[in-house]
């Protein structure tokens, strides 16, 4: 079947309509200014006295038929950000388009039409399932929800499900308890591709997974993407699994989205200080590296508290490029280059956004001790030659320009 005469039935309480799937290249998932802020409240009173900026204000879109990967440290509003575009939980700011409609404020009424197209495969999957229920009860669950009835029956297809997922259909009628993490995964991937989904959002799904266990997984994803037409947003801390599966990555730091960029740019070319620290702590599987002295960038301090995130760029107190403007002024979230946005004064492998303010604070100072000086110089140096080269291809298209103006002249 072409994908421009792709439809899909999508049942509702009062009868059956029919829905076009959004075509591959198309924006799926629009976010706009996303914030979740999570009420500190104290005393007999309960008066809120703080907020946690979980997540603070962050845009993205998400195109179908392809992966968007979530990277970041533990803290960092992944998660949360992960569970606001499901709807899990309510926004506390900004808005959540899917497939152009506005499903930001949407109560369980509402979005009960959209669970079909929206699913999320939960982090750990031990809590996720309901020991009490057999696997069969647990993937069947979105068909007796939504009051579909599928050819041959919900057994029939849940045993279909669990093929597909690489689990033997005969125990269909097993306990939770009796299978594996990875097996334990699998049957959370089944549940939320039952109905058939067009977005599906994976919370660190191989995380709490054995490393071997983990490779399986991954392929399972890529592989029902492939078959299914899937569209996945996969959060993880893992940089090696992301780049395997990944189209586009964003980077998050303390509730910001710092870099988002195509997957090859972004490990090419990190420009964002952050991304480079987290580049430089990925192992590189060489034994003829063995002895070679790796570049790690060690980061100064523990990540600040999001209760009272710093001003200006969140990332300045851990940062050895830090100057006054860092301090003062958030950086946007610019395209620097084709396929590749960045929210940095002084980022890497680019012209320097802020050339006027050269004097480091004293804690990039300090950060600056804990980064090896090959690594700086390398920086100094890549960032030079990126500038030349920028430089060089804007003086040629202007060139260019000129020399068709005056053709057609």
């Amino acid at each position: 079947m072409s994908d421009e005469k792709a439809v899909t039935k999508s049942a509702q309480a009062d009868g059956a309509t029919l829905t076009k799937d959004a075509a591959p290249g198309e924006t799926l998932l629009k976010v706009t200014g996303l914030k979740k802020h999570f009420p500190i409240k104290k005393g007999l009173l309960q008066r809120q006295v703080g907020a946690v900026h979980a997540v603070d204000g962050i845009d993205f879109e998400v195109r179908a038929g392809e992966t968007l990967g979530v990277v970041g440290e533990s803290g960092c509003g992944k998660s949360t950000m992960g569970r606001l575009i499901t709807r899990l939980l309510e926004p506390t700011g900004g808005k959540v388009e899917f497939e152009g409609k506005d499903i930001t404020h949407l109560g369980v009424a509402g979005m009960r039409p959209l669970r079909r197209d929206v699913q999320m495969i939960f982090q750990d999957p031990y809590s996720s399932l309901n020991p009490r229920h057999t696997i069969g009860t647990i993937i069947g669950a979105p068909f007796r929800l939504q009051g579909v009835e599928p050819e041959g029956g919900i057994k029939t297809e849940v045993q279909r499900l669990l093929s597909v997922v690489g689990l033997n259909p005969e125990h269909y009628n097993r306990y939770p308890h009796e299978f594996s993490g990875g097996q334990r995964q699998r049957i959370g991937i089944a549940r939320a591709l039952a109905l058939n989904p067009k977005l599906v959002v994976a919370d660190e799904p191989v995380s709490a997974l054995d490393v071997s266990i983990q490779a399986q997984v991954v392929n399972l994803l890529d592989d029902l993407q492939e078959e299914l037409g899937l569209t996945y947003v996969i959060i993880a801390h893992d940089l090696s699994v992301v780049r395997h599966v990944s189209d586009r990555i964003a980077v998050m730091y303390l509730g910001k989205i710092v870099e988002l960029a195509d997957r090859d740019l972004l490990y090419r070319t990190p420009m964002h200080p952050y991304t480079k620290a987290l580049m430089s702590a990925v192992p590189i599987p060489d034994p003829r590296r063995k002895n070679a002295k790796s570049e790690r960038i060690l980061l100064k301090g523990d990540v600040p508290s999001p209760i009272s995130p710093p001003s200006g760029c969140r990332f300045h107190t851990r940062c050895w490029k830090a100057t006054e403007i860092c301090r003062t002024t958030e950086p946007p979230l610019l395209e620097l280059r084709p396929g590749q946005q960045v929210a940095c004064h002084h980022p890497e492998n680019f012209a320097d956004q802020a050339p006027q303010d050269t004097v480091l604070l004293s804690a990039a100072k300090e950060a600056a001790e804990l980064v090896a000086d090959e690594v700086l110089a390398e920086s100094a140096a890549t960032s030079a030659a990126v500038a030349a080269e920028v430089a060089k291809e804007t003086t040629g298209t202007s060139e260019a320009a000129e020399a068709s103006d005056t053709t057609e002249k």
